[in-house]
C-alpha cells in the first residue's frame, strides 16, 4: 500500500493551469511592486535636482560643489547595501511580507528629510534613508514574489519588479518637468504609504508558513492565491519536500556546489549589472547629457530614456518564459556593448578644426562657398549631437531587456530555500557598495578625463557579462524550484530522480 501511495506521489501531474485563478496573485504582486517604484522613483530623484543644487541661483545652504554632489548621487547606494545588510536578517526573522513593509518607514522619513530640507545634511541624510528602504524592497520583493507564484507565470511576473522600477523612474523623470524638487520629495512618500495600506491584506508566504510549521494557514493561503477550484496538496507536498531536505548549513557545508555555485552566479550577476554602469547614468543621467552636447534639453532626453526603459522592460517581460534568460541575457550583453562602444568612440573624438581657404577663389565665390560650408557643418552637428542620445537610449533598452529584470529573476530562482533570505541579503548588499563605489567615482572621472574612461570601462564589462552568461548561468525557463534545485544538487540534470524526489508543480 505504502509503495502504491509513493509511487502516485512521485508521478502525479502538476494541476493544469485552467484550474487556477491568477487574479488574487496579481494583486498580492502589485502590492509588493510598489516598494520597486519607490525604489525607482528615489534611485534617480538626483538626475533632475542636482543641476539646481548646483546652480549659481540655488540657496546658499543646500549649493553643493563637485565633491558634495558626489556624495548626493552615490549615498543613496551606499543606504540601499545597509538596506540589504537588515534584509538578510529581517527576511528570515520576521517573513519576506513584512519586511517588504517596514521599508517604508526610512523611506517616508527620508522624503520627508529632503522636502523640508534647510541644509545639506538633511538632503544627504533623507537619501541615505531612501537608499536603505530600496536595498530593503530589492532583497525582499523578488524572493516574495517568486515564493508566492507558481512556474507557469513566475518568469512574467519575476519581471515585474524591474518594470514597476522603471515606471517609478519615468514618473520621476515626467514629475520633474513640472513639478519643484521639494514637492518631488513630497510624491515620493505616497507609493510607500499606499504599499503598506495593500500589503496588509495580502498572504504571507505559503513556502515560509510550512517552514515555520503552520500548516494550516500555509494551505490557506496558497488557497487564496490559486483560487478556489485548486487542489493545493500536490504544491504543499513539493513545498513540504524541498523544506525537509533542507538542513542548516555550516561554514564548511558551503563548499558544496549546492550552496556555493547559486549563491556565487547570483553575487557575480549583480556585481556585474552595477559595473555595466547602470545606476550612475541613471543617477546622472542629465548632467550627461549636458555634458553630450544633446541637441534636446538634458530633461527632455531624461524623460525620453526613460520610456525607452519602461517599453523594453515589458517586452522582455513579454518574452521571459518564451525566448528564456539566456537569450535576453546574450541580447542584452551585445546591445550594451555596442552602445557603450558607440559613446566611448565619441566621447574620445575632438571635431577637427576648419582649414585654410584655397587663395584663388574670389570673393563672392568664397563667400558662397562659406555659407555652404556653414549650413553643412551645422547639419553635421545637429545630426551627431542625436548619437549620444541614440547610443543610451540604446544601452538602457539592451540593459532593461536582459541584465535588469533577469537578474533580480535568477536571484531568486536559483538560490538555495535554506539561505534565501541571507543570500538575497548579501546579493543586494555587493550589488549596492558596487554601485556606491562606481557612482561616486563617476563623478570625479568625468571631471578629470571626460565621459571616455568611464565609457570605456563600461564596454569592457559588457564583454565579460557576455562571457559570464555563456558558461555559468543556466537556464531556468520552464523550470520548478525543485529542479533548479536538483541541477546544482547534480551539477548536470533539472530532472529529479525518485532517490531525490519531487513535485513539479512550484
Amino acid at each position: 500500500m505504502r509503495k502504491a501511495l509513493k509511487c502516485i506521489f512521485f508521478t502525479s501531474p502538476p494541476p493544469s493551469s485552467s484550474q487556477i485563478n491568477n487574479s488574487r496573485l496579481y494583486l498580492a504582486v502589485f502590492s509588493a511592486v510598489l516598494g520597486n517604484f519607490n525604489f525607482g522613483y528615489s534611485l534617480v530623484y538626483s538626475s533632475p535636482v542636482l543641476p539646481k543644487f548646483k546652480s549659481p541661483d540655488a540657496d546658499p545652504r543646500l549649493r553643493m560643489d563637485t565633491e558634495q554632489a558626489a556624495w548626493f548621487g552615490s549615498i543613496y547606494s551606499l543606504g540601499a547595501a545597509a538596506g540589504g545588510l537588515g534584509a538578510m536578517l529581517l527576511n528570515d526573522l520576521v517573513g519576506r511580507k513584512l519586511s517588504i513593509m517596514m521599508s517604508a518607514v526610512p523611506s517616508t522619513i527620508g522624503y520627508m528629510l529632503m522636502g523640508g530640507a534647510v541644509d545639506l545634511w538633511m538632503l544627504h541624510l533623507g537619501r541615505f534613508l531612501t537608499g536603505v528602504a530600496g536595498g530593503m524592497t530589492a532583497a525582499s520583493i523578488p524572493v516574495y514574489i517568486s515564493e508566492i507564484s507558481h512556474r507557469k507565470v513566475r518568469g512574467a511576473l519575476g519581471s515585474c519588479p524591474q518594470i514597476t522600477a522603471v515606471f517609478g523612474t519615468l514618473t520621476l523623470y515626467a514629475l520633474g518637468l513640472v513639478v519643484p524638487w521639494r514637492w518631488l520629495a513630497v510624491a515620493g512618500a505616497v507609493p510607500a504609504m499606499l504599499m503598506v495600506f495593500l500589503l496588509t491584506c495580502m498572504p504571507s508566504s505559503p513556502r515560509r508558513l510550512l517552514s515555520l510549521g503552520r500548516e494550516q494557514h500555509a494551505e490557506k493561503n496558497l488557497r487564496w492565491l490559486r483560487g478556489s477550484n485548486y487542489n493545493t496538496h500536490a504544491e504543499l507536498r513539493a513545498i513540504q519536500h524541498s523544506i525537509n531536505t533542507q538542513v542548516r548549513i555550516s561554514w564548511s557545508q558551503l563548499a558544496k556546489p549546492i550552496y556555493y555555485k547559486p549563491i556565487a552566479i547570483s553575487v557575480v550577476m549583480r556585481f556585474l549589472q552595477q559595473m555595466t554602469g547602470i545606476t550612475p547614468i541613471l543617477v546622472y543621467l542629465e548632467p550627461i547629457f549636458a555634458k553630450s552636447s544633446v541637441s534636446l534639453e538634458p530633461r527632455y532626453d531624461a524623460a525620453i530614456v526613460g520610456a525607452v526603459r519602461l517599453f523594453s522592460v515589458a517586452v522582455a517581460a513579454s518574452l521571459m518564459d518564451k525566448a528564456g534568460r539566456k537569450a535576453l541575457l546574450y541580447t542584452s550583453s551585445m546591445l550594451m556593448f555596442l552602445s557603450s562602444l558607440t559613446l566611448t568612440m565619441i566621447s574620445h573624438t575632438t571635431p577637427c578644426p576648419p582649414g585654410p581657404a584655397p587663395h584663388n577663389l574670389t570673393a563672392l565665390g568664397y563667400h558662397s562657398q562659406n555659407e555652404l560650408g556653414s549650413v553643412l557643418q551645422a547639419v553635421q552637428q545637429s545630426t551627431a549631437s542625436l548619437i549620444p542620445l541614440i547610443s543610451t537610449v540604446v544601452f538602457i533598452f539592451g540593459y532593461a531587456m536582459g541584465w535588469g529584470p533577469i537578474t533580480w529573476l535568477l536571484m531568486s530562482e536559483v538560490l538555495p530555500l535554506v539561505a534565501r533570505g541571507v543570500a538575497s541579503g548579501l546579493c543586494v548588499t555587493v550589488s549596492w557598495l558596487t554601485a556606491f563605489v562606481l557612482t561616486h567615482v563617476f563623478t570625479h572621472l568625468v571631471d578629470t578625463y571626460g565621459l571616455y574612461v568611464p565609457y570605456l570601462m563600461f564596454t569592457v564589462v559588457c564583454v565579460l557579462c557576455l562571457l559570464f552568461n555563456a558558461v555559468c548561468i543556466p537556464e531556468t525557463r520552464n523550470r520548478s524550484l525543485e529542479e533548479i534545485e536538483n541541477y546544482f544538487r547534480t551539477g548536470r540534470s533539472f530532472t529529479i530522480n525518485q532517490d531525490h524526489p519531487s513535485v513539479l508543480t512550484s
